[in-house]
């Protein structure tokens, strides 16, 4: 597929994963995804694990990032630039947070650690690991690197009416190994 024609494929698909997901998005449905999120996440007790603050219409992984928190490191992804890869910051249930890019919200103080386990959002995602992101490639450069210094848990956390047959991938998107999602957990 030509890079054009990619490029058109996956801002359709966004679109239309921005519709499923809202539609998808209701308290009753997070509340399902908790429960299978905290099942495969306890299994990494003691090792650093990013969540994420949620914007829109994501799922949220906020109530299992406070439960792993008495448990070990706990981190949110700080975005520092286009083009650069994430860099993750130590977060507490009970720390100041403030507005950093794109409305997600950060600690406001910022004390970097590398994470091992990573809840990730998406837009869209398929049975074979793709995940559809915003299109900045901040997960896929990020994941890359963790990957290349040492084994990097991925786990996608999505509504169960995000998944799609295909997720159109380009040679630099980073596969998921697990997907969680309000009706259970898929691993890849």
């Amino acid at each position: 597929m030509d890079q054009d024609v990619l490029k058109t494929t996956k801002a359709d698909a966004r679109k239309a994963a921005f519709a499923r997901r809202k539609e998808a998005h209701s308290e009753a449905r997070s509340a399902s995804g908790v429960a299978h999120l905290l099942s495969v996440v306890t299994q990494h007790k003691g090792k650093v694990l990013s969540g994420y603050m949620p914007i829109r219409t994501e799922i949220t992984p906020v109530p299992v990032m406070a439960a792993m928190a008495a448990h070990g490191p706990v981190c949110v992804p700080v975005i520092e630039g286009p083009d650069r890869p994430l860099r993750f910051a130590l977060w507490a249930p009970d720390c100041e947070m403030t507005e950093g890019a794109f409305g997600a919200y950060i600690p406001a103080k910022l004390k970097f650690v590398e994470p091992e386990v990573l809840i990730v959002p998406l837009l869209a995602f398929d049975r074979k690991g793709g995940r559809l992101g915003y299109g900045g490639g901040f997960y896929d450069r990020t994941l890359e690197g963790l990957r290349n210094q040492r084994p990097t848990l991925a786990i996608g956390y999505a509504y169960s009416a995000q998944e799609v047959i295909s997720v159109p991938l380009e040679p630099t998107d980073q596969k998921l190994d697990a997907i969680v999602t309000d009706d259970g957990v898929h691993w890849v």
